[in-house]
């Protein structure tokens, strides 16, 4: 077996390794099943999506396992290495988005992958926390556990991922951050493929512990039509960006991707209002403080 199946079996034993812990810690908080759709891509590949919608705890969640290949890359991987034009490519990894019911639950994304074209190879990923109602100590917790994962290969990574993630999820033309942020990393490479994988990992096996103390201190939290309403408003801001903004998002349907699977992000409903603004003094206004760049750890 050549270096590179060696590889890539390690990165898909991961992968689906990752995806089925995660699935199963899941499907406990929430006392509901995932389904699982098995699918095949017509140019090479394929992945398993594991979903939910309607759950009493998660309107919809979905984390998805994919290990898809092509002949030519697109334009939104070529643009910025131009020398892979016309190669093969294989990407695979684990990308999730929880959309919880309840307001005062975060939504979140995580995602970990990676890309190999021939002797070429990256890796990526991070996780962020979207809340409709903040909570400081949530943030904080959040950070503390992408800072703990990432302190045993160099205290530098979670600063600079850090600053990666509150730049990346920044909607230019709302002048405000997704959400609180976490880590976010892309084209990693340089400290050899051992190092960036161990990395990698360490970014995924974290996040049960960054976000599900967080779902079990607000999931009994009472909340209304108000409330319900907001979410949704909010909910659109996260459409923004997604269809907007995203890398992974464009990748995905500029290459011919699984659109059923590239769009699971997206939540179940989302709403926008003409020049809305929060009562001053309300919790729906004090989301705004949130919206911007701070240190949390």
């Amino acid at each position: 077996m050549s270096l590179e199946d060696e590889r890539k079996n390690a990165l898909r034993n991961y992968f689906t390794g990752l995806q089925a812990s995660i699935v199963g810690a899941l499907e406990e908080a929430g006392q509901a099943a995932f389904l699982t759709d098995t699918w095949e891509r017509a140019e090479g590949g394929g992945g398993i999506s594991r979903l939910i919608e309607g759950g009493e705890l998660f309107e919809r969640a979905g984390v998805l396992f994919s290990d898809v290949r092509g002949s030519t890359l697109p334009p939104s991987a070529t643009a910025r290495r131009p020398e892979l034009a016309g190669r093969p490519w294989e990407a695979m990894g684990v990308s999730m988005v929880l959309h919880p019911r309840n307001p005062y639950i975060p939504t979140t994304h995580m995602n970990v992958r990676a890309f190999v074209a021939g002797d070429v190879f990256w890796f990526g990923g991070g996780m962020d926390l979207t809340p409709y109602y903040p909570f400081e100590e949530d943030a904080r917790h959040f950070h503390q556990v992408c800072a703990d994962a990432l302190a045993p290969h160099g205290a530098e990574w979670y600063v600079r991922y850090k600053a990666w993630c509150d730049e990346y999820f920044f909607l230019k033309h709302r002048n405000e951050t997704r959400g609180v942020g976490g880590v976010f990393f892309d084209d990693l490479n340089e400290p050899g493929f051992d190092a960036s994988f161990a990395i990698t990992r360490a970014v995924g096996d974290a996040f049960l512990a960054a976000y599900l103390p967080i779902v079990e201190r607000r999931r009994g939290l009472a909340y209304g039509e108000r409330e319900r309403a907001f979410q949704a408003y909010r909910r659109g801001r996260y459409v923004e960006f997604n269809l907007v903004y995203d890398r992974g998002t464009l990748f995905g349907l500029q290459s011919g991707g699984r659109t059923e699977s590239i769009l699971m992000s997206m939540p179940p409903g989302a709403a926008w209002r003409y020049d809305y603004h929060p009562e001053a003094g309300s919790a729906e206004a004090g989301l705004a403080e949130f919206l911007v760049p701070r240190e949390w750890v």
